[in-house]
């Protein structure tokens, strides 16, 4: 009675948590944090779950300490975030230079005001920012605390919280004037030593559970250690344009594009990328096609490399797939025009849309080719094209130095006169080395950039991978080990990538949807080379799943560009919080496709069995690991770690439902290896939602991971 209880009451939990992201979606944030996750009764169902787990565990009279720790520490973390709830308060206070201020405005939905114990007073804001661009590096305010006659200098920025008097202080927020400071202020004495409390009892269990000889996943291993299982053609030059050795010495420059300074060969291919859907163009590369548009603007407009994707697009408006820019004008003006006109008053339909993607590429083509997006020369820490507005300041020749050299590069262009041309990109890279020394990037960070930028790893990786994986099907031994070697040669290959993107962008690439998919491949390979010589069957898998993560990130749904990290996303915190799910996800697909692989085939049902199991257990606490150590980086970051954002919910979902095949032994339907192998493959779906659901249907604050 009390599993039964128990069980009914976990799925009810989850399905109540499903439907509120939806609801989210429809009524907004605020509804579903007041009238769902605010109310009572929510509160009550984790309560009355909570009984029911311990009766149950009770009942089952169960005795190993790593088992009982870590379900005890989930009770920890319940009742920590009970006193949050009971006795935490949030707000913020508005700080202007100068000003002392003593009230703050609580966020309880009706804006009350709360006097402080203290008195602060901010001193400075600062904005620290990435060498040689506008990108925000870091928000710092400075303030004083005075309170009972006593004074004390403080410190916050994103990342790097201030306590006092059992308050802690963020950096939220700041006016445009750089003035004046807003920080949210968190007070939760008793819920957050309690919840730290249950989360260090929650990673030291899941470890004694990992190694504990006489654990279910150390049995699984020794059981297992007895067990065997089985290029495009180049077209003609058309268009004039630099040599392909110019555009490549033109590529070496540096420009500060997308808010960092990079080589120009990076907006080259950024560039080409946008308007034609790949990295070269008609036997151009990219450099010369970016160079064409600045150089050679009329004959550039006239070439057919925007790719109009859309077919109702090309429908509607009677396109071809690839159009010019001067087709786009005639008689009438633009064509595009009153469709943008119709956009922006409103109409913002999938056709709009669609029309608004073909404008900005036009929009793209039209900045380049007047350099408004050619931020080539250094000036005082930051970089100007040479239609910007100048510091007044700056001397006269230098101005005129900035307004005409691309002028004066492109005449000796136009008149083959090669060795100015030369000269002329020579003097330009020696003037930003002298001038813009302190922004430029290390000359390894060069390298790995044009190293990079050369390789197009994901799409060679994806075609070998899958490659490689349908013909491993056929089971020849000779294909076999080929396919072996081809898996740890990818591996190293992608292992290579990342840590090129490492260099270049100089944090862990796991900032974006393209890079987690990078990783998620990179782990998949790595976790099915270690299991091979025992499991021979995760080869095709391995090659399977990493081959379509490839595939995925190299379709363009996800952008591949490298970009400055968000201040708040600066934090070692969000490295391992994001590893630790990208692993997990990578696991638990392999357990899939043991299910898939099971059901399909029918064979070998007891070794994918177990084979599914060892990858259960590690993927689960992963999970955990991941969740929680997200819920650190946001308490410190935000002063809350839990705001039951849709991808929280998803993840925690996710690890609910993983929870159960855990508990395959007190679940008599999924002691069938048949059943569990359904469940596994149904189970991945949690997974899919939590990453793409809530990524591109969802929403909320997760939707860029």
């Amino acid at each position: 009675m009390i599993k039964k209880a128990t069980f009914t009451l976990y799925a009810i939990v989850i399905i109540v948590m499903a439907m509120a992201t939806v609801v989210e979606k429809t009524q907004g944030t605020p509804y579903v944090l007041n009238n769902i996750y605010g109310s009572w009764w929510f509160t009550g169902l984790w309560a009355l779950l909570t009984i029911g787990g311990i009766a149950y565990i009770l009942q089952r009279k169960v005795r190993k300490l790593s088992v009982i720790m870590l379900h005890f520490s989930f009770v920890v973390i319940l009742v920590g975030a009970l006193l949050t709830h009971l006795t935490s308060w949030q707000g913020s206070v508005h700080l202007r230079e100068g000003l002392d201020v003593n009230l703050c405005m609580e966020e309880n939905g009706e804006g009350m005001l709360r006097e402080l114990p203290f008195t602060i007073t901010l001193d400075s804001f600062n904005i620290k920012y990435h060498n040689g661009t506008d990108a925000a590096a870091d928000y710092e305010s400075h303030f004083t605390i005075t309170s009972d006659g006593k004074k004390e200098k403080g410190v916050t920025s994103m990342n790097n919280i201030y306590s006092t008097q059992g308050m802690r202080l963020y950096q939220s927020g700041y006016d445009e004037d750089e003035m004046g400071s807003t920080l949210a202020i968190n007070y939760d004495r008793w819920g957050i030593p309690v919840t730290y409390f249950g989360y260090g009892l929650l990673f030291l269990s899941m470890l004694l559970v990992l190694v504990d000889p006489k654990g279910r996943f150390r049995q699984l291993i020794k059981k297992a250690s007895v067990l065997v299982v089985l290029l495009l053609p180049m077209q003609a030059h058309a268009t004039e344009t630099l040599n392909e050795e110019q555009g490549n010495q033109f590529g070496h420059l540096c420009i500060n594009w997308n808010d960092r300074i990079c080589p120009v060969q990076t907006l080259a291919l950024d560039f080409t990328r946008k308007l034609y859907g790949k990295s070269s163009y008609n036997g151009y590369t990219a450099e010369q096609v970016l160079c064409g548009f600045i150089f050679f603007r009329e004959e550039w407009s006239k070439e057919p490399i925007i790719r109009i994707k859309s077919a109702e697009v090309r429908q509607r408006l009677r396109l071809p797939e690839y159009i010019s820019v001067s087709s786009l004008f005639g008689e009438n003006g633009y064509l595009l025009g009153h469709l943008i006109q119709e956009y922006y008053a409103g109409n913002s339909d999938k056709f709009h849309e669609e029309v608004m993607k073909v404008d900005d590429k036009v929009m793209l083509i039209m900045q380049v080719s007047r350099e408004e997006k050619l931020k080539l020369f250094p000036y005082e820490g930051k970089w100007y094209a040479p239609t910007d507005s100048l510091p007044e300041k700056m001397e006269e020749d230098r101005k005129e130095y900035f307004r005409n050299a691309l002028s004066v590069l492109g005449s000796y262009i136009a008149e083959n006169q090669v060795n100015n041309a030369d000269d002329m990109m020579q003097k330009m890279m020696l003037y930003q080395q002298k001038y813009g020394a302190d922004d430029l990037p290390s000359p390894t960070r060069l390298k790995a950039e044009h190293i990079y930028n050369s390789i197009p790893f994901a799409t060679i990786l994806f075609m070998v991978c899958l490659t490689f994986a349908m013909l491993s099907l056929l089971g020849w031994k000779w294909i076999k080990r080929l396919s072996f070697i081809v898996l740890g040669l990818s591996f190293l290959a992608l292992t290579f990538c990342l840590s090129l993107r490492w260099i270049v962008s100089g944090y862990i690439p796991m900032s974006n949807g393209y890079e987690t998919m990078l990783i998620m491949a990179w782990m998949i390979m790595l976790a099915s080379l270690l299991v091979y010589r025992k499991f021979h069957v995760i080869l095709t898998f391995g090659l399977l799943l990493s081959g379509f993560l490839l595939l995925v990130s190299h379709l363009g749904q996800m952008d591949p560009k490298i970009t400055p990290i968000m201040p708040v996303l600066s934090s070692p915190l969000l490295s391992i919080h994001v590893s630790c799910v990208m692993m997990a996800y990578g696991l638990f697909s392999i357990t899939c496709l043991c299910g898939i692989y099971a059901l399909i085939v029918r064979k070998k049902a007891e070794e994918l069995h177990l084979l599914s199991q060892l990858f259960l257990y590690p993927a689960e606490f992963l999970l955990t690991a991941g969740i929680f150590i997200g819920a650190i980086w946001a308490n410190v970051s935000w002063g809350r770690y839990w705001g039951w954002d849709p991808k929280e919910v998803w993840a925690l979902i996710t690890m609910l439902i993983y929870a159960l095949p855990m508990h395959s032994s007190s679940i008599k339907w999924m002691r069938n290896p048949v059943h569990y192998h359904l469940f596994m493959a149904i189970a991945f779906l949690a997974v899919l939602i939590t990453y793409f659901g809530v990524n591109f249907f969802l929403g909320g604050m997760h939707s860029y991971a």
